[in-house]
C-alpha cells in the first residue's frame, strides 16, 4: 500500500481499509472495534471534499467521523515523514495482492489471503486468467459456484461507475453552495440531476445558479478553496474537480429563465423524455431556456409556473422518474409525501449496551441517545442492538443479557426520561434478531418474551435461491413478537447487491399479518429501494422508519431514508414513524 507525504485521500483510503483487513486476518474478535474504526475512518477520508492533509496541517483530522487520536497520529506520521511505523509493522506480515483483491465483491479478507497464499494469485488480472481456467474451483473449499461467483464480481466491480452514497454527495454540494453564496451576484442556488431527485448514489455534482452576473459568479467558483484543478471555464459554465477525484460543474441562468433550466437540469433523462413528447402532443417544445409556443419563447423564474404552463400540477424532484408521475399530475393525483416534520420517531437504534459480552458495536450511552432524540423532537425511540452471538454464550446467558437490558430500559423510562421532560415520553425493548438460515431466529421464545418487539433481519447466507429465501423471511416474520423486516434486501450500495426475494409473496403476508417493512436510512443501505417502496404501499404494506445508527449523531441520517420514501411515492399514512406514542403502542399489541 503507498504512503508518503503526497499521499492522496483515495490513497489514504486504501490504506485504512488494507489495516483493516489486517487486523481481520489477525485476529477479528480481539480486533473488532479497531476494524469497525478503520472501516469507518476510511468511508469518511474517502468523500472528504477537501485534502486530508490539509486538515491535518490545520490539526483538525479528528473532526473526521471514525479518525480517532491513535489513526490520527500514525497518518500524521505518514504527512510528516512519508511513513507509518506501526502501518508498516501491520503490513508486513501479509502479501500486497491480498490488499488488492479486496475491494473485489464477494471477496473477503479471509479468501483473499487463501487464493493469494494456496493458489500464488498476483493481482485481480491474474485472478480472473485462472478463474477461467478452472483453477479455483480446484482450490479446496471452493469448488465451480465459488469459482462463477469469483468472475461476476470482478466483472461487477470492472463495471462499477464511480458513484458516491446520498449523504457524501449532498455535504460536498452543501460546502460548495455555502461558498457561492458568499458572491453577491447568485440570487438562488440549487443542485442538479439526481443529487436533487434524492438518488441513493450520485455521480458527479452539478449546481446551478440564478444570476445576472456570470462572470462574477464563475470567477468566484473557480476560486473554491478546495478545487483540485480547473477543468474548464466558459461564458456560463465551469467545471472543477475536487481532491476525492469528484467533478462539479456550475451552469449559471438568468433569473427569468431560472425555473426552465431547473427543470431540465433536474431530469431524469426518462422524465425529460416523456415531458418532451407530452409538450409535443400540445404544439409545444420545451429546453433549458423555456417552452417555445408558437414560435415565441416563454421564460420562467420558478418549475411550478413551468409545469402549470404545461396543464401539470407540480411535480416534486423526488418523482420525476418517468413512473407514471405526469399521468398522476394530469388526474390531480400527485401524492402529499411524507416530511421531516411527521417523523415522530426512530424505530432502529444500537447503544453501546454490554459492549463487553459483544451485543452490539454501538458508541454513544441510551442516555446520549435520548437527549439527541430530544433534540429531533420525537415522542419514542426503540434501542435494538444485535442478538448476542449464540457462538460465544449460552442461551441462559443469552437470556440474562437480554433480562439485564429490559432492567436498564425500564430504569431509564422511570427515571432518566422522566426528570430530562423532554420530547420523548418512552423507550422501547427491541432487538435487531439474526433470521437463520433455516428461517429460526436467533434468540429463543422465553428471550424474545422480554422485548415490547423485535426487528428481524439477513445477516448470512445470502446467496439462497429466491424460493428458499422467500420462505426463510416469511418463517422468522411469522413469530408473534416480530414487527419489522430490517433492511430487507440486505444490499451495500457499491460493495453488495441485495438478496433475491419473491416480493409479491411478501407483501401479501406482511399485509396480511400486520407486519411492517424497513426503509433503512443508514447510508450504505437505504433499503428497502425505492421502486420497492412504491410496489409496498401499491399492496397496503407499511413501513418503518431507522437510522440503524451506531452513534447518536447518525440519528441525523433519517432526512436520507426520507428521501427513499419520497423517492417511492410514500405518504405520511404510508410511515409508522408518524404516528404518534399512544396509537403506536396499539399498533404494537
Amino acid at each position: 500500500m503507498k504512503m508518503g507525504k503526497d499521499i492522496s485521500n483515495l490513497e489514504v483510503a486504501e490504506l485504512l481499509r488494507a489495516i483493516s483487513a489486517s487486523y481481520q486476518l489477525k485476529d477479528p474478535i480481539k480486533n473488532k472495534f479497531r476494524i469497525i474504526a478503520y472501516d469507518r475512518a476510511a468511508d469518511a477520508i474517502e468523500h472528504l471534499s477537501s485534502e486530508v492533509k490539509d486538515l491535518w496541517d490545520d490539526g483538525k483530522l479528528e473532526d473526521i467521523p471514525g479518525v480517532g487520536p491513535s489513526i490520527a497520529e500514525n497518518l500524521g506520521e505518514i504527512f510528516k515523514s512519508g511513513k507509518s511505523k506501526h502501518f508498516e509493522e501491520i503490513l508486513r506480515d501479509f502479501p500486497p495482492a491480498i490488499f488488492e483483491l479486496i475491494p473485489l465483491p464477494k471477496i473477503g479478507a479471509k479468501t483473499a489471503f487463501k487464493l493469494v497464499t494456496e493458489l500464488g494469485v498476483s493481482s485481480i488480472s491474474d485472478l480472473e486468467k485462472k478463474a477461467k481456467k478452472g483453477e479455483i474451483a480446484k482450490l479446496e473449499g471452493f469448488g465451480e459456484e465459488s469459482q462463477a461467483d469469483i468472475l461476476e464480481g470482478i466483472k461487477e466491480y470492472k463495471n462499477r461507475e464511480n458513484r458516491m452514497l446520498l449523504p457524501y454527495a449532498e455535504e460536498i454540494a452543501n460546502e460548495i453552495i455555502t461558498w457561492m453564496k458568499k458572491d453577491k451576484s447568485v440570487i438562488k442556488i440549487d443542485p442538479l440531476g439526481s443529487l436533487r431527485r434524492r438518488a441513493s448514489t450520485i455521480g458527479d455534482i452539478d449546481i446551478s445558479v440564478a444570476s445576472n452576473n456570470p462572470i462574477s459568479c464563475l470567477d468566484h467558483f473557480c476560486k473554491y478553496p478546495n478545487a483540485k484543478k480547473i477543468i474548464e471555464k466558459g461564458k456560463r459554465t465551469a467545471s472543477i474537480l475536487l481532491p476525492n477525484e469528484v467533478q462539479v460543474d456550475l451552469m449559471v441562468q438568468s433569473l427569468q429563465s431560472y425555473g426552465s433550466l431547473l427543470t431540465h437540469f433536474t431530469g431524469s433523462k426518462h422524465h425529460n423524455i416523456a415531458l418532451r413528447e407530452y409538450a409535443l402532443k400540445k404544439g409545444l417544445s420545451l429546453s433549458e431556456y423555456g417552452i417555445k409556443d408558437k414560435g415565441k419563447l416563454k421564460k420562467f423564474s420558478d418549475e411550478e409556473s413551468f409545469y402549470k404552463y404545461l396543464g401539470l400540477n407540480f411535480i416534486p424532484p423526488e418523482l420525476r422518474e418517468d413512473f407514471g408521475e405526469i399521468e398522476a399530475s394530469l388526474e390531480d393525483k400527485i401524492p402529499n409525501l411524507v416530511k421531516i416534520s411527521d417523523i415522530k420517531s426512530d424505530l432502529h437504534i444500537h447503544s453501546d449496551f454490554d459492549t463487553e459480552t459483544r451485543l452490539d458495536l454501538g458508541e454513544s450511552s441510551m442516555e446520549e441517545i435520548v437527549d439527541k432524540a430530544n433534540r429531533l423532537n420525537y415522542e419514542y425511540i426503540a434501542f435494538t442492538e444485535h442478538n448476542p452471538s449464540r457462538r460465544e454464550h449460552t442461551s441462559k446467558q443469552i437470556k440474562d443479557i437480554i433480562k439485564r437490558k429490559k432492567d436498564v430500559i425500564d430504569k431509564l423510562n422511570y427515571s432518566y426520561v422522566n426528570s430530562v421532560k423532554g420530547s420523548i415520553k418512552k423507550v422501547f425493548n427491541s432487538l435487531e434478531v439474526d433470521i437463520l438460515q433455516e428461517g429460526n431466529l436467533a434468540l429463543d421464545d422465553n428471550t424474545l418474551d422480554l422485548l415490547d418487539f423485535a426487528l428481524v433481519s439477513i445477516h448470512s447466507s445470502f446467496k439462497m435461491p429466491r424460493n428458499q429465501m422467500t420462505k426463510r423471511i416469511i418463517s422468522a416474520l411469522s413469530h408473534n413478537k416480530v414487527k419489522i423486516f430490517a433492511h430487507p434486501t440486505a444490499r451495500k450500495l457499491n460493495i453488495r447487491e441485495g438478496v433475491e426475494i419473491y416480493w409479491p409473496e411478501i407483501f401479501s403476508f406482511c399485509k396480511k399479518y400486520s407486519k411492517w417493512i424497513e426503509i433503512s436510512a443508514e447510508p450504505m443501505r437505504l433499503d428497502l429501494p425505492d421502486r420497492l417502496v412504491k410496489d409496498a404501499i401499491k399492496e397496503g404494506v407499511l413501513l418503518t422508519m431507522g437510522t440503524d445508527s451506531h452513534h447518536k449523531n447518525f440519528l441525523d441520517n433519517m432526512k436520507h431514508g426520507l428521501s427513499v420514501a419520497r423517492r417511492g411515492w410514500a405518504t405520511k399514512h404510508d410511515i409508522v414513524n408518524t404516528r404518534g406514542l399512544n396509537e403506536f403502542v396499539k399498533m404494537i399489541k
